[in-house]
């Protein structure tokens, strides 16, 4: 729980002290939601299917057009997963409102597998796709893999995989 808190206080940190470092930058701030797949690498004596549906809030800023820093929250029933990550992505227009991304993410994740429950640390990538519906809207879709050493109660969980569409509203 102490990295989980740690985590926390870092990223909320970061997040409000960020406007004072982009005054002078060209700065999008952006809230939204997303819905998909996620699948966790589950082994042991104890272990369980580790696909679901997981959800995810999430907000931030895009800077000059290209760089995208975000702060997620997500969740995951089947496994009582919570995920909180700090996300850098570099942002690559392709065509008219068409952009591809690619980044890195790293922060907490909370499990709770044969009532064993531990937090720890993940960190990982994504890549992805995002069209801008107007000035305001934004949809994409990505692929998001996650490193993680969960271990409780024989139990294992190595990684975490996602898919997911979301939405996010720029203001």
């Amino acid at each position: 729980m102490k990295k989980l808190t740690a985590i926390s206080t870092l990223l909320l940190t970061a997040l409000a002290t960020a406007p004072t470092f982009a005054s002078d930058l060209d700065v999008d701030w952006f809230v939204g939601a997303g819905a998909g797949y996620q699948n966790d690498d589950v082994s042991g004596l104890n272990a369980t299917n580790g696909e679901d549906a997981s959800f995810e809030i999430r907000g931030g800023a895009i800077l000059e057009e290209n760089h995208r820093l975000m702060a997620t929250y997500g969740y995951m029933d089947k496994l009582e997963q919570s995920k909180f990550l700090a996300s850098y992505d570099y942002i690559l227009p392709v065509y008219n409102d068409i952009n591809l991304f690619a980044g890195v993410s790293l922060g907490a994740a909370d499990s709770e597998v044969a009532n064993e429950s531990s937090t720890e640390f993940v960190w990982g990538g994504q890549v992805g796709a995002m069209y801008e519906i107007n000035d305001n809207w934004t949809t994409e879709i990505s692929y998001r893999y996650l490193a993680q050493d969960f271990e409780e109660n024989n139990v294992e969980i190595d990684n975490t995989q996602q898919v997911m569409v979301s939405v996010d509203y720029r203001f």
